[in-house]
Order: structure tokens, then sequence, then C-alpha cells
């Protein structure tokens, strides 16, 4: 609380007839607003709302006595990227075949680039998909939406090269955001892949 404190009036002329003036001097005491601020700081810590961490869902494949089939996604609704230098992008679809011939290149243009491959395996894959066992668990998570499990069998595999910039790597995951891929992985690149950038490149 403010405080005034009277002091001595020095510096004024004495004599018949003047009157001493009281010099007034005011201090402030800042403890209860040391105390208030205290107050704001515990209040704000127990009521903001920390951010929560996200999340992506991890889609683990079923058992089976096959081996061939272990731990294999569906070819039809798998698309393969890497990354190299320059901003250039390598892609194919499913396996890759033994005479490249599914071994494509393009860009990050959002008009004819990878943006675009991207929207085209995605509706490709929806026009292909059959319901089946599988999409009782997303339609359970979705409310019993039908669509939501339209395209559970596209699964985008990423792989950075060497070469490639922490740009390009931040541009595809937000491609990925950008055309709404729910499942998508970050891997390194085969030999075989390397190799047939290196060939493609002229390295």
């Amino acid at each position: 609380m403010a405080s005034i404190e009277e002091g001595g009036g020095g510096g004024h002329k004495k004599g018949p007839g003047v009157k001493k003036a009281k010099k007034l001097s005011t201090h402030l005491d800042m403890t209860p607003m040391v105390d208030l601020g205290f107050l704001l700081i515990t209040f704000f810590i127990f009521t903001t709302t920390m951010s929560s961490p996200t999340t992506m869902e991890l889609y683990m494949p079923k058992d089976t006595d096959k081996d061939d089939e272990q731990n294999k996604a569906k070819e039809s609704g798998a698309l393969t990227v890497m990354l190299s230098k320059n901003n250039q992008i390598y892609y194919y679809e499913g396996q890759l075949k033994e005479d490249a011939s599914n071994f494509l290149s393009t860009n990050f243009n959002p008009a004819t680039g990878i943006r675009k491959v991207l929207i085209d395996k995605k509706k490709s894959v929806i026009e292909a998909h059959q319901h089946d066992a599988g999409c009782e668990k997303i339609w359970a998570k979705n409310n019993g939406d039908k669509k939501s499990c339209l395209d559970k069998d596209l699964v985008v595999v990423i792989k950075p090269g060497e070469l490639a910039t922490y740009k390009n790597t931040v541009d595809i995951l937000d491609e990925m955001t950008i055309t709404n891929i729910k499942r998508y992985a970050m891997v390194d690149l085969f030999e075989a892949e390397k190799t047939l950038i290196d060939k493609t490149e002229g390295n």
C-alpha cells in the first residue's frame, strides 16, 4: 500500500510571517503486487491445457502361415517415393520391376508433380477398394462411416536419399497432410534403388 511520509522542509527561508512548509514523500509498498503476480502465475499454470502429442496409427500385419504373405502390404496400394538432389523425386508403384520400367521421376510442382501422383494413386486405390474384415475397426472409430476405410490399403513409403535436403523431407511430409494420406513410413533406400538413382543422374 502507498503511504505518505512527512519530512522537514529544508531549503525554505525563515523569518517573521513565513510558514514552514512540510515536505511530503511517498513510499510504495510492492508486497500486495508481488502476491497478486504469484497468484496469477499459479492460476495460469493450473488452468493451461498442455498440448497432447500427435501420434500416428500403427497397423500391424496379421499372422499368417505363409512366409511370402508376412509383413507384405498390398502391392496395388503401395507407392514408394524417393528424394534426391535438386528437388528431384523418383517413385514407383508396388514392387520395383527388374527392368525398372515402373521407375519414374517427378518434382514438387503443385500442379504436375508429386502431389498429382499422390492424388491419382489415392483415387485408384479408392476405386479398387472392397470392404473386408479390416474395415470394421475403422468404421467403429469413425462412427460407422463407411467411407472411412476406402483408402486403408494405400501406403506411401518415403525414402530420403543422401543428397536430399531437410527442406525436401519437410515438403514431402506436408504433401502427406495436403493429400490426407493417413498411412506412410520413412525408411532407408535399398541398394538397388540407390544404384538406379545414381545411374539415372549420371553419377
